[in-house]
């Protein structure tokens, strides 16, 4: 080997680690891409789904707030109308809510719009804050056993 030769070596290897570099932060950027995708939540609210006849049929997310006095059970589940304040969509999901549902409150669905222009869900998300509050009229704490 002559030293042009280990000259040409040297040159060679900043280019080939650049390139290898590169090639590795594509692959992480296109994964962490990939990653997000499958996490980020968007939902279309009452008056954009009504206004766009091609989401009809479709599976979509649709949030906005229960309105009140609309909640019910039927055979099929609950039924409640979604509001944005501009737009109120009639929903019936299917089984029981859990938790924290109420009137009032924010929450999403995802199902799909039929003909009929009933929203028909199998999944209800309720939003509701992280601050815990105690009962009214209470502290809060189990009642003390007094035997």
């Amino acid at each position: 080997m002559t030293a042009a030769d280990v000259a040409t070596a040297r040159r060679q290897l900043p280019v080939r680690l650049l390139l290898v570099a590169g090639v590795v932060l594509v692959a992480v950027g296109v994964l962490a891409v990939a990653g997000l995708q499958g996490s980020l939540v968007y939902y279309r609210t009452t008056s954009e789904l009504v206004a766009d006849p091609e989401l009809q049929g479709q599976r979509v997310r649709l949030g906005g707030l229960v309105v009140a006095g609309t909640v019910g059970t039927t055979a099929e589940g609950v039924r409640f109308e979604l509001t944005d304040g501009v737009q109120d969509v009639l929903v019936i999901n299917a089984g029981q809510p859990r938790g924290v549902f109420q009137e009032g409150q924010g929450a999403v669905v995802e199902g799909s719009l039929g003909a009929d222009g009933v929203f028909r869900s199998d999944v209800l998300l309720v939003r509701h804050d992280n601050e815990y509050r105690a009962p009214a009229g209470g502290t809060g704490r189990p009642a003390e056993d007094g035997g």
